[in-house]
């Protein structure tokens, strides 16, 4: 290999690090009341949230910028930013009220040490700070939950109360030894005031605390509190059922109560984070007589209930099957007043032709509703892109707002009064922010985007998708006919056109996707003079519900399969020049993927896992083909095969340099097993080397940890490509 295609010196590669990682991602957007001016004119004021890397402070710094648009009511007639971007630190949370004229902030404040950092919830007016309540000194319940799978913070419809979701106050304890010192003066009705049950526990200081695992170590019983803004007064409310945990909560029509999801915690909590298919339903608990009411099916998993604007209609989602972690969802619609429930979207079994592939969103945009309460709009995984599309709720069509485009990938961040505002990337572009309105319902295809913030595209990077068909001797006999794509990243311009060499990148999940959306790191390697080919095997979303359904069973044979038809199928091209398999996975069957492909095709090549099995003992037992069941443990021969379907089976085979990546504080994936893999390759004296970040979690995501294994994957090849 000519030296010059990647091994150019560390700081160049450190300094195209440094450019490429300042472009910043979008977050969350919301829209503030129509406006009209004295001249008759319509705008709208367009509040944006975004992200972005620091390097200098190595941490992840968010911004706020807005925007207006002036429209005529169905067109945008100019569109532009308001001013620059502001840094907004300590914010969790923040919502507008229905009218626009008041904004809610959940913020943190304080020192980062335990029991320093306060949580103060507060409402602001106009240009002035309205109200501030410190929720940490009033001591109704623990931390206030921010995360997208519990948290919300929502106005009731008469802009006087706020609903959210916090940890449930723990009772104090203490040791059975710990003394006080006895007020002998004091009166029997003090004495009795400290034998009050509020009073410290004695020997419950170490009781287990279970959490919901990965990013959630520190959520364990969320309890609905509703805070009275002009009281400050804050309620914990009664009637939730004591075996679920509620969330994603919403005022009821008329503020009469509570709609919530509910999720099952009995007899244990399992990981929620990307895992939509834990049990869970949907209720509403009466305010006024405490009463819960179920309203949905309780043996399935629902999600993300969203309110119709004439507050009729709750749309959900709703996943039939509690196997796969993820998988093609229904969308339901539950009427408030006929308390009938029907579903507008069914899963997709397999994509026929060109026509709609499934529902694979794990989150509806808190704006999906169109401003006549029948159309529902959002974002899904089409195959190896994203797409925008609108649901009639009446008759359950389904229309792209955005196909035949570009081939880039579409996130709808808000909608309101049928204006959208979304996001647009390609693998080449860094996310653009646009806006549109939703036109009339058989007109959906004749969207009109104006873009609000463009972004410069990264120059000489070339991408496709491929389409990809097994092998006959590859097919899933109870799943025949499916097949799989890759996308493949290409420099435009390589030192040496002859022979380029290529990264292979499968994704975790392992029922999760690729799209032809803006990545960091294939885009560097691209810089770099690599290919990059991100596979979309076969149990991957987007391709219908029977490709997810074809995995289960079959890890550690199709999959890998899979990854390895690819690669060579592209290499067939004759341009590329597989020099370097770099699996660079950062969720865990990515990693599952990596060391079976070193173990069973043993390339000579450098190979660079970020982690090699699975944690929670559900998604081990399922994705290996047998039924999860809390109560009983594995048998001698379902730990046979799940050893067989084990990347440890190969270790006397592999011989590839490799790097491991591992978060010690990862709760999905426990680091020891990585340990344990590195060491059989050290006996066997096969070149590995472990890097293992102490206060990372699973997805190595911390800007220290991402930047510092991005660097060190860099030396890692310029150590041993060609050696």
């Amino acid at each position: 290999m000519e030296q010059g295609v990647l091994l150019s010196e560390p700081e160049e590669a450190a300094a195209l690090y440094r450019g490429l990682s300042r472009q910043p991602a979008l977050s969350a957007a919301c829209l503030g009341p129509e406006v009209t001016t004295q001249y008759g004119g319509q705008y709208r004021t367009v509040h944006t949230e975004w992200t972005q890397r620091d390097l200098e402070r190595m941490e992840n710094i968010r911004f706020c910028r807005q925007y207006l648009v002036f429209h005529d009511g169905d067109s945008v007639v100019f569109a532009g930013p308001a001013g620059n971007s502001v840094e907004t630190r300590g914010e969790l949370l923040s919502r507008e009220s229905p009218s626009g004229s008041m904004k809610a902030v959940l913020r943190k404040a304080g020192g980062t040490g335990p029991g320093e950092e306060k949580q103060f919830l507060e409402v602001w007016e106009k240009n002035r700070k309205l109200k501030s309540f410190n929720l940490s000194a009033l001591e109704k319940h623990g931390p206030v939950y921010e995360d997208d799978c519990f948290g919300c913070l929502s106005w009731s419809h008469s802009e006087t109360h706020l609903l959210y979701v916090a940890e449930r106050k723990r009772p104090k304890a203490e040791s059975f030894f710990q003394t006080k010192a006895l007020d002998v003066s004091a009166s029997d009705d003090e004495i009795a005031r400290l034998k009050k049950p509020d009073q410290a526990i004695k020997g419950d200081q170490f009781v287990f605390y279970e959490d919901w695992g990965e990013n959630m170590v520190s959520k364990s019983i969320p309890v609905l509190c509703v805070l009275d803004v002009e009281s400050g007064n804050i309620s914990v409310l009664e009637g939730v059922p004591e075996n679920v945990s509620p969330g994603q909560a919403f005022w009821a029509p008329g503020d009469a109560g509570v709609v919530f999801v509910g999720w099952w915690h009995e007899p244990f909590r399992l990981g929620i984070r990307f895992c939509t298919n834990r049990r869970s339903a949907l209720y509403y608990v009466d305010l006024i007589g405490g009463k819960c009411e179920l309203l949905s099916d309780d043996s399935l998993a629902v999600s993300s209930p969203r309110l119709s604007p004439d507050q009729c209609r709750i749309v959900y989602l709703q996943y039939p099957s509690l196997i796969p972690h993820h998988q093609c969802s229904q969308l339901c619609l539950y009427d408030w007043y006929t308390k009938v429930t029907s579903v507008v979207v069914d899963v997709v079994p397999r994509q026929l032709g060109e026509n709609f592939s499934g529902i694979y969103c794990s989150l509806l945009p808190l704006g999906c509703w169109s401003a006549d309460s029948q159309r529902v709009v959002f974002d899904s995984a089409q195959r190896s892109r994203q797409d925008l599309f609108a649901v009639d709720t009446q008759v359950g069509t389904v229309t792209s707002l955005t196909a035949g485009g570009s081939g880039g990938s579409w996130k709808l961040l808000t909608i309101d009064r049928d204006l959208m505002v979304a996001q647009f990337s390609t693998p080449s572009l860094p996310p653009t922010l646009k806006v549109g309105f939703l036109p009339s319902a058989g007109k959906e295809q004749s969207v009109l985007w104006v873009s609000l913030e463009e972004a410069e595209p990264i120059p000489d990077i070339h991408w496709g998708i491929r389409v990809l068909q097994p092998p006959p001797e590859q097919e899933n006999v109870q799943y025949a006919g499916l097949d799989f794509e890759a996308i493949l990243l290409q420099p435009c311009n390589p030192p040496d056109k002859t022979q380029v060499p290529m990264v292979v990148m499968p994704h975790g999940g392992p029922h999760s996707s690729f799209v032809t959306a803006w990545m960091l790191f294939p885009a560097m390697l691209c810089k770099m003079g690599f290919a990059v080919l991100l596979v979309n095997y076969r149990g991957s979303t987007g391709f219908g519900q029977d490709s997810i359904l074809s995995l289960p069973g079959n890890v550690g044979h199709q999959d890998v399969k899979d990854v390895q038809f690819a690669v060579e199928q592209v290499l067939q091209e004759g341009t590329l020049w597989m020099q370097a398999m770099w699996p660079l996975w950062v969720v865990p069957h990515g990693g599952f993927i990596s060391c079976h492909l070193i173990g069973q095709h043993t390339p000579q090549v450098p190979a660079l896992p970020s982690s090699t099995s699975y944690s929670h003992g559900a998604l081990c037992v399922v994705e290996a083909g047998f039924p999860f069941s809390s109560d009983c443990l594995p048998d001698l021969s379902v730990w046979a095969e799940m050893l067989d379907k084990s990347p440890i089976k190969y270790i006397p085979q592999v011989k590839t340099p490799l790097l491991l990546m591992l978060g010690q504080e990862d709760r999905r994936v426990p680091f020891k097993q990585g340990m344990e893999y590195y060491r059989a390759l050290k006996t066997r004296n096969v070149p590995v080397r472990l890097l293992l970040y102490p206060k990372s979690t699973h997805a190595l995501s911390e800007v220290e940890v991402e930047s510092d294994s991005f660097m060190n994957a860099v030396l890692w090849l310029r150590t041993h490509l060609g050696s």
